[in-house]
């Protein structure tokens, strides 16, 4: 079985990791205004070295800074782009589910004001960081929400028609964005980048399709959309660049949002959308079988999410290398990796297990891909 030399490793994680308490409480200082900038930003720094040793102590080939500057796993880079202001109302409610309750609460929304362009590189200075924080053999990776969360949760009703009258103008606008971002991120060293796209596994699921029809999107063809302008974003990709994408149900406080396995949108996710591999959630019942995994192309490569990230409890490695025997069925084996299913804190808050759980659960899968890949 060959190695792999190049990202997604053999074992790999998708890369938001728990806030340590010393940071919480830093950022609840700095919210009250006793701890200015430079001090919450060297408790940060101190918090990602930690992270990135922990990565390299249970011996992950990709590290990644956990995301721990930020609050949201998408929409803290999404602000930043220019034309997109943050909108703080209740007229957006999310329900999030886990086997005990149902959570819903209106996070905070955004509004297309203005023409999308770049000014800064977004998370530039947080790479740079990582990357020196990093030790030899580990691959820096950073994380970004694909183009398609800019639209899919607001869609036409949260892009003002005075600025784009014609929505083929917002796309060329923020794909074009996206261009630049990844020329400027190249130009800081970055090798291993991530689009983190929630809806290409949302839009799998009747519920979320119906949500589509009714803010007047076309529910039936829109993962073909997101695909086509992804792959805009991408199409000047730097060389030496290995892209991934990410695919998930919701992620919040150990609950999610979608459910359904992903063969609605696998035929044209998989051999159009133009990345070199895919983080898929396989963890449990919700997200169906691994039937789709037929659609892979020679070439791709499909990162099994076999690991969960919503409780503690440390799985099976007998049933993870049966459930990874399984997926072989639809698609050569020396085409998967894995790594756990999501983020272990797509948000500030975090999902329920500990930091000790955490740690098991990384070492765990590279102790497994060890086993299987060798």
């Amino acid at each position: 079985m060959a190695l792999r030399d190049t990202p997604p490793f053999r074992a790999d994680h998708v890369g938001s990791l728990l806030r340590p308490p010393e940071l919480l409480h830093a950022r609840e200082e700095h919210a009250a205004g006793r701890l200015d900038d430079a001090g919450l930003r060297a408790v940060e720094d101190e918090a990602i070295r930690a992270a990135v040793q922990m990565q390299r102590d249970v011996g992950l080939r990709s590290a990644t800074d956990g995301e721990l500057r930020r609050a949201s796993w998408h929409m803290d880079f999404i602000y930043q782009l220019d034309g997109i202001s943050k909108v703080v109302d209740d007229t957006l409610h999310v329900q999030f589910r886990n086997a005990e309750e149902t959570i819903e609460f209106a996070p905070p929304s955004l509004h297309v004001g203005d023409r999308i362009g770049l000014s800064q590189t977004i998370f530039g200075d947080a790479f740079e960081f990582l990357a020196s924080s990093v030790a030899d053999g580990q691959t820096p990776k950073l994380t970004i929400p694909s183009p398609s969360m800019v639209h899919y949760r607001g869609g036409r009703a949260a892009i003002d028609e005075s600025v784009y009258p014609s929505l083929d103008a917002f796309w060329e606008d923020l794909t074009a964005a996206y261009r630049e971002e990844l020329r400027r991120l190249a130009q800081l060293g970055c090798t291993y980048l991530q689009f983190d796209d929630t809806s290409l596994a949302y839009l799998n699921d009747p519920k979320q399709r119906e949500h589509v029809r009714e803010i007047g999107g076309d529910a039936e063809h829109q993962h073909e959309a997101y695909i086509h302008h992804i792959n805009d974003a991408l199409a000047d990709r730097p060389a030496g660049m290995a892209v991934t994408t990410h695919m998930c149900r919701g992620n919040f406080r150990s609950s999610w949002v979608a459910e359904g396995g992903y063969d609605f949108v696998a035929e044209a996710l998989f051999n159009e959308l133009a990345v070199d591999g895919f983080f898929m959630e396989w963890d449990d019942a919700r997200s169906g079988g691994f039937e789709p995994l037929r659609f892979v192309p020679k070439g791709k490569v499909v990162v099994l999410g076999l690991v969960t990230t919503k409780h503690g409890e440390l799985e099976s490695r007998d049933d993870l290398k049966r459930r990874i025997e399984e997926a072989s069925r639809y698609l050569d084996l020396d085409q998967l990796c894995l790594s756990p299913q999501c983020g272990f804190s797509s948000t500030v808050e975090g999902n329920a297990l500990t930091a000790e759980q955490q740690a098991d659960k990384l070492r765990l899968v590279v102790e497994v891909a060890d086993e299987v890949w060798g």
